[in-house]
Order: C-alpha cells, then structure tokens, then sequence
C-alpha cells in the first residue's frame, strides 16, 4: 500500500486546486467532529446505550467515508485526511494517555495497583502469547492464512491492546462499581503501552532473526525500555515540580507563562522516551500522575482551573477524532478480504486470549488476597467483556503494513480493522446490557469520581484483613505492603513537603478541590484513553 503525501498530493496540479483540496478536507473533518459531539449528546440526554459516543464517531467516519470513496472528491481529499501512525502517536495519542494519568482517581487506582499492573504487564503478555501461537496452530492445521511465528507473535501484541473509552463512557452513565472501574482503566493505560513494547519488541526479534538473538534478550530489552520510559517520565514530573515551586511564576502577571510551561512539560516527556527509543506512551503517563500530584499544587488558583479544563478539552477532542479519523480511513484503504477465515478465526482466538488474561490473573491476585478483597466473578466476566480493540490496535496494524512484506501485513490490517469495527460496534453497544446483567451497576454508586466506593464490597480496603492462613505468599504480601505503606509515609513526609508549597493533607484537599472545581464546569462524564 503506497502511503500518500501530506503536501500537495499531485505536484502537477496548481497551487490553487491544492489549497482547495486542503480547505475541503479540513472542512469536512471540523464538520464531522461537530456532527459526532452533537450526536454524543444527544445519545447522553437520552441514555441511550445501544450506540455510544465513540461508535457513533466511529460510524460518521466511515459513513462519509464510504460516500467519499465512491465520489469524484477521493483522490482529492484523501491526501488531507489520511490515517497516519506517525500522526496519531505523536499528536492525538499524548494528550488521551497524559489526561488518563492526570485525572486519575489515586485512592482507588493505587488501592488496586498491585491487580492493575498483574492484568496490564502480565495479562498482556499472556493474551499475545496466546493469539500468536493460536493464529500459528491454525495457519499450521490449514484453517487460516499461514503466517510465520514471529509474524503470529507480532499480531498478538498489536491487538492484545484494549481501547476503553467506550465501555468506560458507560461505565460512568451508569454508576458502575469503582473497584471495576479501575481495574478496567487501569489496565487499559497500562497495556497500551505494554503492547507497543511488546509489537516493537517482536519486530525487532524480526528485524535481528539472523542475528540468534535469545528469548532472554527480548526480555531484558522489554524491562530496559519499560523501566527506562517509567523513570523519564517520573524524573520530567518532578522537574516541573521544582520548577513551579521555585521560579515563582504564580503570579498575576506570569500566569499566561505558567499555563504555556505546564501544557509543553508532557509533549516534552512523551518526545523525550521516543528520541531515546524508549516507550513515550508509558513516559508521559507517569509524567501525568507525577504532575497531578506535585507539580498542580504549586500553580496559582486560576492556573490550575486553566490546564483542568484544557487538558480535558484537548483529549475530547483527541479520542473524538480519533475515532472518526479511524473510521474515514477503513472506508478508504485498499482491504484484502479474500482471507475471511483468518478473520473468523482471529476473532475466537481473542476471545479465548482475552479469557486467558483476566481469569488466569484474577486467579493469582486472589490467591494473595484476603477474602473481603477477592475480584468477584461477575467482575472478572465483565472485565473479559470490555476488551474492546480501538484505535491503538489499528495504528500498529497500519504500521505492520509496512513492517511486514509479502502480503502479511495487509491481511493483519484487514483482520485488525474488522475485529476494530465489530467489537466497538456490537460490543460497545452491548456493555450497558451486560453490565445490567451482571448486576455491577446500580443507583447506589456515584460513578468512579463518587465518594461511595469506600461503602462497596469492600475489596478496595487496604490490606489489613485477618488472614488465618500461613501461606508464606500471604505473609510475603503483607510485607509488601507494609514496604507501601512505607512509601505514603515517605510521600506525606518527605516528597510532597520537597516538592510542593504545601502539606500533604493541604494538597490532597486541594486535589479534591480542583477536581470538584473541574467536574462542576466540565458538567460531563469524563472518558479514558
């Protein structure tokens, strides 16, 4: 597939017809994101379920799509509005995962932190490793298109990557249970960018085959660049705590310079990890939970509403687009259809990974956990539900396009794009229906900001239960614990009182403040990335 040009798409044509090109293109993308935002609320107003915001985004992109597809305007717009990996993950993807990281709920999402990075890192892996040699297994028994192992294995990571925004949307409208929704958040920021490590990783044991290069190394190079992105972001954050608390830029006349600062530390971050061939996704995460817990409390009162409100209007905007972006192009690209069955078959194949994921991991976090903090079953079928494959998953298949010759890469794009389109449209539109039916909703819960989820089923509590039994796998998590129980004491203590103006109570009241200051302008439901 030949990768169109951004600039003038026909150097024959006059400078003119190019700008005109350009105009409607544009155009058609501002009206576009207007028509998706109106329809979000109407769908919101009237609680209809059955067709999210982000399907229905999904569905103008590919109606006007298909409608530009067989008119005169496709040669000339489509060098306008083009999916591009290199734009996504370095201008629409930053400020979802930055505003992910940044609005978190920390209570809740550090509560279950220990569960959250089992589903995300180790999950992940799992659901790859499983797709891989399921699509090989089927190639090798001839119901499927053959592809080669790596190929297989490079393919399980790219759609292990699971898009929430869409169940998550409906998780808040209906007041989900809080310990659900932040495993499903969680693990959703997490293992987008363990799955691009995981893509980036196999095409580099591609790329090196030759080379001999061992499973070890593959390991070794995922953990560099795991932890490697982790402390960049988390030394960016820090940075810019130390900068706002003692350049003094929280006055009247330099708030303009202290918002322009904020919004550029992030993108510094994220094109920091990737100049260093590190993760930016995993970089600028971390930057955002740093930021949000040291960095905001030293801005000036006005500056915090500012970038609240900015950083949750740019990522709006972002997933919006995104999913209209998506769904123009599916319409557009040239598809290889004629391997249905590896379609058929990768589609059961997730399923039976995605099961492998979260009942494997859930079995392992309760093995360590008290009773009163088991993840009950009805959770764990939920969170099976909610792996839906978003634009994440897309990007890299369009990337495989080119990474991978003789064919291969198209026909994981086609595959990709179908299993993108069936589970955002059938499953998104079905959460509200399997959440009623699981019975995790209710009118008792206040939604993932609420101040209910301490009144839950309880297994959001520390880890401070009785356990009778003398498992030394227990015991060795209560010391984990306790070493965590250390580090809040290490935060209230040391860090916060280094890195902000103010105390640690001080700051978490404000944390609240601001974020209560955010909801009540804000008046809609926040999504994640």
């Amino acid at each position: 597939m030949d990768e169109p040009q951004i600039s003038p798409a026909d150097p024959r044509g006059s400078p003119g017809k190019e700008q005109q090109a350009a105009g409607v293109g544009i155009l058609l993308q501002i009206m576009m994101l207007v028509l998706s935002f109106v329809l979000g609320h109407v769908l919101r107003r009237h609680r209809f379920y059955y067709l999210p915001e982000a399907s229905g985004s999904l569905l103008i992109g590919l109606i006007v799509g298909g409608l530009a597809n067989i008119s005169n305007t496709e040669t000339s717009i489509r060098a306008w509005f083009n999916f591009h990996e290199e734009f996504f993950f370095l201008f629409l993807l930053p400020p979802i995962i930055f505003q992910s990281g940044f609005s978190l709920s920390p209570k809740p999402f550090f509560s279950n932190f220990g569960a959250i990075v089992t589903f995300a890192i180790l999950g992940t892996c799992i659901a790859s490793i499983v797709t891989g040699v399921l699509v090989y297994l089927g190639g090798a028994m001839y119901l499927m298109y053959r592809l080669p192992f790596v190929e297989c294995l490079m393919f399980g990571a790219l759609i292990s990557a699971t898009d929430p925004v869409t169940v998550l949307s409906i998780f808040q409208e209906l007041g989900t249970d809080m310990n659900l929704y932040a495993l499903v958040f969680g693990e959703s920021v997490l293992n987008d960018a363990m799955a691009i490590s995981l893509y980036r990783t196999m095409s580099l044991v591609k790329s090196h085959a030759s080379s001999g290069q061992n499973f070890f190394m593959v390991i070794v190079r995922f953990l560099e660049t795991f932890v490697g992105s982790m402390s960049s972001g988390v030394g960016v954050g820090f940075t810019s705590a130390l900068l706002f608390k003692y350049a003094g830029l929280d006055i009247d006349n330099l708030q303009n310079l202290e918002c322009c600062l904020f919004v550029l530390f992030p993108y510094f971050s994220y094109m920091l990890a990737e100049g260093l061939g590190l993760s930016g996704i995993v970089s600028i995460l971390f930057t955002g939970i740093v930021m949000k817990h040291y960095t905001f409390s030293n801005l000036s009162d006005n500056s915090q509403r500012f970038v609240s409100a900015f950083f949750h209007l740019i990522s709006s905007l972002a997933e919006t687009f995104v999913f209209i972006y998506m769904g123009f192009d599916i319409a557009m690209e040239q598809h290889s259809w004629s391997h249905v069955g590896f379609i058929f078959f990768s589609i059961l194949f997730i399923g039976v990974a995605r099961a492998a994921n979260v009942f494997s991991c859930a079995y392992l976090v309760n093995l360590v956990r008290p009773a009163h903090r088991q993840i009950p079953v009805m959770h764990q079928k939920a969170l099976w539900y909610s792996g839906l494959r978003g634009a994440m998953a897309f990007a890299l298949a369009l990337q495989s396009v080119h990474d991978l010759p003789e064919g291969h890469g198209q026909t994981i794009f086609t595959a990709t794009t179908a299993i993108v389109v069936l589970t955002v449209l059938l499953i998104g539109g079905s959460t509200g229906t399997m959440l009623e039916a699981l019975q995790v909703v209710g009118d008792d819960h206040d939604g993932p900001l609420g101040e209910s989820f301490e009144g839950n089923n309880g297994y959001i509590a520390p880890y401070d239960g009785d356990s009778s039994s003398g498992n030394g796998l227990k015991m060795k998590l209560k010391e984990f614990h306790k070493s965590t129980a250390s580090f809040t004491a290490l935060d209230r203590n040391y860090l916060t009182p280094f890195f902000t103006t103010q105390s640690g109570d001080d700051e978490e009241h404000g944390t609240i403040k601001a974020l209560q200051t955010t909801l009540g302008l804000m008046n809609v439901p926040q999504s994640a990335a």
